[in-house]
């Protein structure tokens, strides 16, 4: 196995997305079969605005675009992207023949995240899309772990909140049923029988809800998630 498998993660065969926005033929073939090389899934577009009506199916992790192409360039494309709360998290590489100090600050300006000069080098232009995927990873490990966190909490809380009007209706149907006579509840069995086994179920989704510690979601309708309880 090669080095840039092993760093590109052909062991837990999953592959990542990149997407090469190149209007130059040659230049996107070559980048096109270095990287499928490297275990990764490749989409190309000529141009930014191509690119636009090809990135929301793909969903790359990383962006390498051409900062001089007709109709839509790299630079401009990069500023839609880093604008776009959906995209934003996207690692765009700028490459380009020639790059001048005032147009690097003018691309970081728009949100890139690093830039590669032509002609390419294979070491170096795998070593900076590893890079963009690392980064993407632990953007995303870390969303991960906020979204549990918050989850966490609220399942506690409302736990907690739930308890206490459920502790009060309780009492107020033991005192219910000590005012009445056995005849009464006899009458009222099948009533405070639901009444009872649904206080339990309440209960135990309490408990559930208080101890939940990874939370898992699931879908619940086409537009819409639950959290998964025991």
């Amino acid at each position: 196995m090669s080095k840039d498998e092993k760093f590109n993660g052909i062991n837990q065969g999953e592959k990542d997305n990149v997407f090469i926005v190149e209007d130059d033929k040659y230049t996107r073939i070559i980048i096109e079969k270095l990287l499928i090389k490297n275990n990764y899934n490749v989409k190309s577009a000529t141009n930014g605005k191509e690119a636009l009506d090809i990135i929301d199916k793909f969903s790359p992790k990383v962006i390498i675009a051409d900062w001089n192409m007709p109709v839509f360039n790299g630079f401009e494309l990069c500023k839609l992207i880093k604008k776009n709360e959906k995209y934003k998290t996207i690692y765009f590489i700028l490459f380009t023949a020639n790059i001048l100090l005032e147009d690097r600050v003018k691309g970081l300006d728009a949100g890139a995240d690093d830039f590669i000069t032509k002609p390419i080098e294979n070491a170096e232009l795998l070593a900076r899309v590893r890079t963009g995927i690392r980064v993407v990873d632990i953007q995303n490990e870390l969303k991960r772990i906020e979204h549990d966190k918050a989850v966490v909490e609220m399942a506690c809380t409302l736990g907690h909140k739930i308890n206490n009007p459920l502790n009060s209706l309780t009492f107020s149907i033991k005192n219910l049923k000590d005012k009445l006579g056995s005849k009464e509840q006899e009458d009222l069995n099948d009533d405070l029988s639901i009444i009872s086994l649904s206080i339990k179920n309440i209960e135990e989704l309490i408990s559930e809800l208080i101890k939940l510690e990874k939370p898992e979601l699931i879908d619940y309708s086409s537009d819409s998630k639950m959290i998964k309880l025991n």
